[in-house]
């Protein structure tokens, strides 16, 4: 049910006219809720990190999943770490860049399960600790690929099978990169920049729909990203240095329960870690301070 509360603020422009009024805002607030008990949810990158934990949480909510993945081995892992609820879950390995087998994905999935009820885009790589001016092409072109066009062609593939359905959710994972930049992350930042407005637009054009759409914004989560990004970034320590404190991450069962509550509760973005928190407000207090304490406590990661 789509309830729309209408809220106009007027506001009298004094420096112009005094019978001027100035219409500043008009929105329409959803407040339907989807529970994703026996409903069909399609995760990609399932086979490791958040993604396996998606898997699981929503298997653990009743929910049968579709796990993606690039790597038949750990999406197997996947699948029988799920134990007896394993029957619920069927695998699919494909290359999400690949629009081909992209397309022919929803078919297949509902092959598997009869229905898909909502997709949740997690798949992504991050880049090597390096400037800009040191990427080559090919690195360029996977992040992008990867990280945005894998976004966009699942859910160019999915969104009309979901819009047949009496409710779906589109969810899309961006990052704590998309507000600050990170450095030697500027190619993944600007990948997941562009995810998080594509899904902000997408939400836009669907409200009027019965698919929900919801962006989130992890922060450091402990997952095993950078091993299946092929990316090291050990940087050596200067001579003297102090021993630096651990980074604090969230775990990723944690992050995974938090996203799969915000599709259930219809949230339209959502923060995973008190980092995240913490990075969406800087950037929306002092966005250049920001940057240089990022870099002052980054910095060093990059390669030289």
């Amino acid at each position: 049910m789509l309830k729309k509360i209408e809220i106009v603020i007027i506001s009298s422009v004094q420096a112009v006219r005094p019978d001027v009024f100035l219409f500043i805002h008009r929105d329409s607030f959803r407040e339907d809720f989807m529970n994703v008990e026996s409903k069909v949810i399609v995760v990609t990158g399932a086979g490791s990190g958040i993604g396996r934990a998606l898997v699981g949480v929503l298997l653990e909510k009743g929910a049968r999943v579709a796990a993606v993945d690039l790597s038949a081995p750990t999406l197997q892992e996947t699948r029988e770490l799920a134990g007896s609820r394993k029957e619920r879950v069927s695998t699919h390995v494909l290359n999400i860049t690949d629009r081909t087998t992209v397309e022919a994905l929803p078919q297949a999935v509902i092959d598997a399960h009869g229905v898909v009820d909502g997709l949740i885009n997690n798949a992504g790589i991050i880049q090597q600790f390096v400037r800009f001016n040191d990427l080559d092409y090919t690195d360029i072109e996977r992040m992008i690929n990867v990280n945005f066009y894998g976004t966009i062609n699942m859910t160019k593939a999915f969104l009309p099978y979901l819009l047949k359905r009496p409710e779906a959710h589109v969810v899309n994972v961006a990052s704590m990169g998309s507000f600050l930049p990170v450095p030697g992350q500027t190619l993944y930042g600007a990948s997941k920049a562009a995810t998080k407005l594509f899904t902000e637009g997408l939400y836009t054009e669907l409200l009027d729909t019965n698919v929900h759409v919801t962006v989130v914004f992890p922060g450091a989560i402990a997952t095993n990203i950078s091993t299946n990004s092929g990316v090291s970034f050990e940087a050596p320590a200067p001579e003297n240095a102090k021993p630096q404190k651990q980074m604090k991450t969230t775990p990723a069962r944690d992050a995974a329960g938090i996203i799969v509550a915000a599709m259930e509760q219809n949230k339209y973005r959502v923060l995973v870690g008190s980092d995240a928190k913490m990075m969406d407000f800087m950037a929306r207090l002092a966005p250049k301070r920001a940057a240089h304490l990022i870099y002052s406590r980054m910095g060093s990661l990059l390669k030289r």
